[in-house]
């Protein structure tokens, strides 16, 4: 596990801190679609992602979703902090957007390592920030962009997560995370391909334009 950590991250953490990480926290693999947080779940540990993609969805009072942000190797969940230093419930639901893996640590050490290790302190406000831009960018997209830029920021900024050039996803999915019809949507989506930006499959979508 030490050689997969210091792969995924930017800066390297101190080999004592390598060697608590190796010696109290939990491997995990999952598939695409797995549910790894639920909304109101208790947070009892916080992920580290060694390979994969995680979106991080909202929802609404009448239970519909919006997509917050993805996470991507090397990240964790700043709403996950958050709910782990207040020990508060979890506002997010957190899905897999890919097979992944990811390493769990427990919430008892979270605080402690913030004082003893400069690089853990250093990381956990660097994902604060991270993220923070990622939710800011999110409302800009929502106060700012037209649906049909919304949406084509959407796809490829999913496809750039998925590292492809094209997206296995129904119209029915885009409209549940982007909080509207599924009737809007696939307008939208013919309306991109007629300014040949995409090019629409079955049930997939070629982005042509970055």
């Amino acid at each position: 596990m030490k050689a997969l950590l210091f792969e995924s991250y930017d800066f390297i953490f101190e080999e004592a801190l390598l060697e608590e990480i190796n010696s109290i926290s939990s491997y995990k693999k999952f598939k695409a679609d797995d549910y790894l947080i639920e909304i109101g779940e208790n947070i009892e540990w916080m992920p580290l992602l060694l390979q994969g993609a995680i979106k991080i969805m909202r929802e609404d009072p009448n239970g519909d979703e919006l997509l917050l942000y993805f996470l991507e190797r090397g990240d964790t969940c700043a709403m996950t902090l958050s709910c782990c230093m207040g020990k508060n419930k979890s506002k997010i639901r957190a899905i897999a957007e890919t097979d992944g893996e990811m390493v769990l640590i427990p919430i008892a050490k979270m605080e402690e390592w913030i004082v003893k290790y400069p690089t853990w302190r250093n990381f956990v406000f660097e994902s604060y920030n991270a993220r923070l831009m990622e939710m800011l960018e999110a409302i800009d997209t929502l106060a700012f962009m037209n649906l049909d830029e919304r949406l084509y920021k959407f796809i490829t900024d999913k496809a750039k997560v998925l590292g492809t050039t094209e997206i296995s996803t129904t119209h029915q999915e885009i409209a549940s995370e982007m909080h509207t019809s599924r009737v809007v949507i696939s307008r939208l989506l013919k309306r991109l391909q007629d300014e040949q930006k995409i090019k629409l499959h079955r049930n997939k979508i070629e982005i042509l334009v970055f």
